[in-house]
């Protein structure tokens, strides 16, 4: 039971230590591209490969003039040793929140781990992963914070 009471209470502290700034402003951006991604999904709809959704929703962001990165490169650091390994990340938006974007029947837990640990290793606070291939986009949509 110990180790549950000390996980909780550095997860706390480390919630403690964001900038609220920086949360409010994450939360801001969600919703804008939560609605991007929605009208995306509302013309195209579910059924196409992943790269599709992605041009599309970049085009919408652009339109929407929120800021993203498109397939930013994610280096790994191991105790001091850095390593380029091809990692890249489908979307950031404005340098606070990732994008993982998925075009599959459903949503896994090995998916939403990659997601949190892109957040881990990039020091991003807040990702969103988008399964497109849904009937209603909101039920494709996962919000997971570092």
């Amino acid at each position: 039971m110990a180790a549950p009471q000390r996980t909780q209470r550095k997860n706390a502290k480390i919630m403690k230590c964001k900038d609220p700034q920086i949360i409010k402003r994450s939360d801001e951006l969600s919703y804008r591209v939560i609605g991007a991604a929605m009208e995306v999904h509302r013309r195209l709809g579910p059924g196409l490969i992943e790269p599709i959704y992605e041009e599309f929703l970049c085009h919408e962001l652009a339109l929407r003039k929120i800021p993203f990165e498109k397939q930013k490169p994610l280096s790994i650091v191991y105790k001091n040793f850095r390593l380029d390994c091809g990692y890249r990340l489908d979307i950031v938006v404005d340098k606070l929140v990732i994008l993982e974007l998925k075009s599959v029947e459903r949503i896994t837990p090995l998916h939403e781990a990659q997601l949190r640990t892109y957040l881990k290793l990039s020091g991003t606070w807040l990702g969103l992963l988008m399964n497109f291939n849904v009937i209603l986009l909101k039920k494709g949509i996962h919000r997971i914070v570092n």
